[in-house]
């Protein structure tokens, strides 16, 4: 990747930072935190990040119909299989629950099995498949569009 890494990572960097600048009213950075014990004490390790908005149905009718969308649900390596990710989703529904929603949205590959197993076993369902014709031309998987009506209750159906 060479020259283009140094790149990539400012524009990542920027990007979050222009994010967490932003002061949005329903915008939530969630991060997970993993405490190791060592001789000396403890050491912390940030485990998983993931972020929670309000999107508009349509980009041309922002305010107008709302719903809040999950994105960039990211978990380390060496945290992972450890439940992380579906605390990082729980702590989603109840800030979700807090802005007075019930109903919850993310996109997943169709070829990200590991992570649609994930949002299955927590109860999001098929909305929809995405085609387009780029995606097709360039043989890239679907994005699937999932949906997750939340309950009042944190704990539904035994996933607390």
């Amino acid at each position: 990747m060479g020259w283009a890494y140094p790149m990539l990572r400012l524009g990542i960097y920027e990007d979050l930072r222009n994010r967490l600048r932003s002061n949005l009213p329903h915008y939530v950075c969630l991060v997970a935190i993993a405490q190791f014990s060592t001789v000396t004490g403890y050491r912390e390790e940030l485990a998983g990040t993931v972020e929670i908005t309000l999107r508009s149905t349509s980009s041309w009718q922002i305010g107008k119909s709302q719903y809040p969308y999950v994105s960039n649900l990211a978990v380390r390596k060496s945290c992972r299989r450890h439940g992380v990710a579906r605390q990082l989703l729980l702590s989603c529904e109840q800030t979700v629950r807090e802005w007075g929603f019930q109903d919850i949205y993310l996109h997943v590959l169709e070829d990200n099995h590991q992570a649609r197993q994930l949002y299955l076993k927590t109860g999001y369902k098929l909305r929809q498949v995405e085609f387009s014709y780029l995606s097709w031309w360039l043989r890239r998987p679907k994005r699937l569009f999932l949906q997750k009506h939340l309950t009042k209750e944190r704990c539904h159906q035994n996933q607390c």
